[in-house]
């Protein structure tokens, strides 16, 4: 997928931002969608909700059929409802929640050696067992790039060392990540009164 102009950026975080409102009031999931091609295309991404700095939620879907678009409402709506970690979001929490969607590239088998901590995300799988860990996590850790892949290890159920294990098969991809904090929201009108 090519890289994502402003415009389709805050496609995205608009379409997150109606999915999110609209599971947290328990309403049916958003079905419309803006007709800009590259939103229509398959793509796989994770949105991630923060409130007051800390994580609040992350679902994610990897690279598959579905549109991005589809893709971006149908993780917002889950990290808000269905993130196994965290109670369900509430209303009264909706307007300190922030969004960071991050959307993938497709994936490629990848080495240790080939793996730039900060800039790859990975997939670990193994059986049924599978992790998955966005690059900027690597980059909030500080962590070097077999760490990352240990951890990735670890978040797939396996041992820190099951990478070494040719039943393993670790992919990398990269991210686009944006959030609402880079779209700061326009001025409101003042009242007349």
């Amino acid at each position: 997928m090519s890289s994502l102009a402003e415009r389709e950026k805050q496609l995205l975080l608009q379409i997150a931002r109606s999915a999110l409102a609209l599971g947290v009031a328990n309403q049916p999931p958003l079905q419309e969608f803006p007709a800009e091609e590259i939103l229509l295309q398959p793509a796989g991404a994770f949105v991630t909700l923060h409130r007051r700095g800390r994580l609040r939620g992350c679902v994610g879907q990897l690279p598959g059929r579905d549109a991005l678009a589809a893709v971006v409402a149908h993780c917002a709506r889950a990290a808000a409802l269905d993130d196994s970690r965290f109670e369900p979001v509430g209303l009264a929490e909706l307007g300190e929640i922030e969004i960071e969607v991050s959307v993938l590239s497709t994936l490629a088998d990848v080495t240790l050696e080939a793996i730039e901590a900060g800039k790859h995300g990975l997939v670990v799988s193994q059986g049924r067992q599978r992790g998955v860990l966005l690059p900027q996590v690597a980059s909030q850790f500080n962590w070097g790039a077999q760490r990352f892949l240990e951890e990735t290890c670890v978040k797939a159920g396996l041992e820190r060392d099951a990478w070494k294990d040719p039943a393993t098969r670790v992919q990398g991809f990269t991210a686009e990540v944006f959030s609402e904090a880079a779209f700061p929201l326009p001025p409101q009108k003042a009242q007349s009164g």
